[in-house]
């Protein structure tokens, strides 16, 4: 359920750029969201349609692009991408060194809105 406030929070992002650029609809609303976000693209788009009717985006449809997890190493500094099943396990891929820092993966982000 942690998706309805953040999907809250996206709407009012949405409403506010499409409002002060004159946009009579938005379509559709691509997002960037990290593989490590629990968040459940079927659930952003049903409490999108939910909290977005009698808007200017009721009916736009959410894209959603799931960036990678990336890491830094603590050893070298290295930065590298990293799989979601291998979390517990993190080694450097350059010089073998044994967990790292996340520099993202847990993101979400709006990417672009397409408008009329």
């Amino acid at each position: 359920m942690h998706e309805l406030p953040i999907t809250e929070s996206i709407l009012k992002i949405v409403l506010k750029h499409a409002e002060a650029n004159g946009v009579r609809k938005v379509k559709t609303v691509h997002l960037k969201i990290g593989r490590l976000s629990d968040l459940e693209d079927e659930w952003i788009q049903r409490y999108f349609n939910y909290l977005s009717k009698g808007t200017l985006a009721e009916g736009a449809k959410i894209g959603i692009e799931r960036t990678p997890i990336v890491m830094r190493c603590n050893g070298c500094s290295g930065s590298y991408e990293w799989e979601l099943a291998k979390m517990d396990d993190v080694i450097c891929p350059a010089c073998g060194g044994k967990g790292g820092t996340l520099l993202s993966g847990r993101e979400y982000t709006i990417k672009e809105m397409e408008v009329e």
